[in-house]
């Protein structure tokens, strides 16, 4: 159902809430430049990450003509969540491990690749790295890398040569980076993730373009008042904060939603959860826990605190904030209102002043049980008596994985509506087991102060979609169901279009206006990345790579293998469509289902596979599910012919041998703890096994 643009009560809040003047005047440099859709040159295409290209010689009207132009095969590739940036004819393709591969739009040829050998790198850090990178940055002639082991390195936009490197977290330590940097004003910023294996105290630091030097960095939540504190805004988070939390790091790692604002000269900063989850443990006694879940305004020039919006007050679900922020010039009866977009883990969706980060508006868009609502005189959520497991257990809507995650919206201009994909999936949260007193996270284990991870979900375990918001209604302006919940971020275009890939490889598009599914292309692999637009020669293109990944095709389980996408059997590849495109597709397998072994003869001990049942969780479920259910980003152990013999679990696992693929070295374990792994693994097979034959012989 499609509902009609009104102006409800929130358009007169927009415009007695702010003072409405004149423009700011700059000098917009490209990046800023939201009329030309030539070029795709950064994460959002321009600085307000709205990923709207005004190109329209693809339309609602010529989309039956569009067909797949060429391919290019990505063989170094596990996973592909990124975003391509297109750069005077250039793409620049982030994959695995942060490599970079420079594609030629116009001849199609390979012209560089950048390796930044992330494995090699790591050090301890590999143990947590699933590969993931959401992409790079541009900025006077260079491509900026951030690799996963906390590097970021500037290379030479046309050669791919090594220009600077700077390490921005403790080498080998449990900081990793996954998120796309950006670049503004001569800077590059980058923030880090890490909040769930091991004491984390987040940052984003900014480092010149040109040398590589740290211009500034600012801490997200504060540390020791011991040891003194940085600036004020840190004194000022400390008295949100109770007990001892510097000895648990606090959280705060802001690993994807960073946006520039011209206008004001502000970097907003989307932040994460508490470390650990649990408050209970990081900070007794409560307190709001700035600067966690929180949207943070910083000067750009110097990183100084201007402002904060918090999302979620004490955090203790796994709710972050650091989902796309989205800067917008609302259109209300023909005046500007400057405003902040960001749809949340929590499943509100939130509109801010940016001048100030006043609250304007906060709705839920998904099935939300933690709150009722947001107080609009405070700002803060009505939380649902019991959501805090008080009692030691709750099940709540949405869980850890979110109503909406790292999967990019975007806002067509046109339409005045956002789109995105959400996705309706529960949370069991339950510390029972854990000691409030003395837990402690330890560094490159996943910790997070509750019970977590343990089992397999079902595949049905949530429901998803696509769905475009109306600001100004403050309800769905319409909605697609889409297939299992793990689905890729869009873009949307002047040729009033809106583009999304999917977990079962069905690449659409649809109506932007009101959401009528025009066209539909097979890739025969799962999306996990978002697609760009760019114009070569006067031609509109659009490039999609095609690989699935991120964290449910990791520790999904049963929801991210239903796709039957397994590790290292279909080939990841870089699409490229055009209007009249004739190309075909190489041959490509189809999905499959992981086949789990067995070996009459191996007799499990019980002792063995509870105990390597804990084992698992703390070391492998990370990369390898929960349940030992595989989602597709990594080998499925179930049906690995390696966990079916110990010398060669042990050569992995103790002596590294597949470092190089990203498999870590855990030389903290010992024969005896991968002999309780491997009991656990074998009875996880069995019990698939005997699930199966139960459901055929039905």
């Amino acid at each position: 159902m499609r509902y009609q643009p009104s102006l409800p009560s929130l358009a007169f809040v927009l415009l007695t809430a702010v003072s409405i003047g004149a423009s700011a005047e700059f000098n917009a440099a490209e990046l800023d430049n939201e009329q030309s859709g030539k070029n795709w040159l950064t994460h959002g295409r321009t600085h307000s990450e709205q990923r709207y290209s005004p190109l329209n010689e693809i339309n609602a009207e010529s989309i039956s003509k569009l067909g797949l132009a060429w391919s290019v095969e990505l063989p170094d590739a596990r996973q592909i969540v990124s975003t391509t940036l297109a750069v005077d004819g250039i793409l620049y393709v982030t994959t695995s491990f942060s490599i970079v591969t420079a594609i030629d739009a116009r001849t199609h040829d390979v012209l560089w690749k950048y390796d930044p050998q992330v494995p090699a790198h790591a050090g301890e850090t590999l143990k947590l790295l699933w590969g993931t990178s959401r992409g790079v940055a541009y900025w006077n002639g260079k491509i900026y890398v951030a690799a996963g082991d906390g590097r970021l390195i500037a290379v030479d936009a046309k050669s791919g040569k090594e220009i600077w490197s700077a390490q921005t977290t403790e080498p080998g330590g449990h900081f990793y980076v996954t998120g796309a940097p950006r670049a503004f004003n001569g800077k590059v910023i980058i923030g880090n993730g890490g909040t769930e294996t091991g004491p984390a105290r987040g940052y984003v630091t900014a480092y010149d373009a040109e040398t590589g030097e740290q211009a500034w960095r600012f801490y997200l939540v504060p540390g020791n008042p011991a040891d003194g504190f940085e600036d004020n805004a840190q004194r000022m988070a400390a008295a949100t904060w109770n007990g001892e939390w510097w000895k648990h790091g606090g959280g705060g790692n802001a690993w994807n939603a960073i946006t520039y604002d011209p206008d004001f000269n502000h970097i907003y900063i989307g932040t994460g959860n508490g470390s650990p989850w649990n408050q209970k443990i990081r900070s007794p006694g409560g307190g709001d826990n700035l600067f966690l879940c929180s949207i943070v305004a910083l000067d750009a020039d110097t990183g100084k605190y201007r402002w904060h919006y918090q999302t979620v007050p004490g955090e203790t679900w796994d709710f972050n904030s650091s989902m796309d922020i989205v800067s917008v010039d609302l259109e209300v009866n023909d005046r500007v209102i400057k405003t902040l977009m960001h749809a949340p883990k929590n499943g509100f969706f939130y509109i801010l002043n940016r001048a100030n980060g006043k609250l304007l508006s906060a709705e839920k868009f998904a099935k939300v049980t933690w709150a009722s609502g947001v107080d609009m005189k405070t700002g803060r959520p009505i939380e649902t008596a019991g959501s805090r497991y008080e009692d030691g257990e709750v099940l709540i809507w949405p869980g850890p994985a979110g109503a909406h995650n790292w999967q990019p919206m975007s806002w067509n201009p046109n339409t005045q509506l956002m789109y995105f994909p959400y996705h309706d999936v529960p949370g069991y949260y339950n510390d029972t087991a854990i000691n409030l007193t003395t837990f402690q996270a330890k560094r490159h284990e996943l910790s997070t102060g509750v019970s977590y991870a343990e089992d397999d979900s079902p595949a049905d375990s949530g429901t998803s979609g696509l769905m475009a918001w109306n600001p100004l209604t403050q309800q769905v302006a319409w909605k697609h169901d889409n297939p299992g919940i793990w689905n890729a971020g869009t873009m949307t275009t002047g040729g009033d279009l809106v583009f999304q890939g999917l977990a079962d490889g069905q690449f659409i598009a649809y109506r932007a206006s009101d959401g009528e599914k025009l066209w539909e292309f097979d890739a025969k692999h799962g999306i996990a990345a978002p697609p760009i637009t760019y114009e070569i020669d006067g031609r509109q293109f659009i490039a999609l790579p095609v690989g699935w990944g991120g964290g449910l095709s990791m520790m999904g389980g049963s929801i991210g293998a239903q796709h039957g996408w397994q590790y290292g059997r279909h080939p990841r590849r870089l699409l490229v469509f055009a209007l009249d495109g004739a190309a075909n597709l190489p041959p490509t397998p189809p999905p499959m289902m992981v086949e789990p072994l067995d070996d009459p003869a191996f007799v499990l001990d019980a002792e063995k596979v509870a105990t390597g049942k804990t084992l698992f969780v703390r070391h492998c479920v990370m990369c390898h599910g929960p349940g030992a259910v595989a989602g597709g980003g990594a080998p499925d152990l179930r049906g690995s012919p390696i966990m079916m013999h110990r010398e060669a679990a042990d050569g992995v696992i103790l002596e590294g041998q597949r470092m190089s693929r990203g498999m870590a070295k855990f030389s903290n374990l010992t024969t005896t703890d991968v002999e309780t792994i491997q009991h656990y693994v074998r009875e996880r097979a069995r019990a698939t096994l005997g699930a199966n034959a139960s459901a055929i012989s039905k």
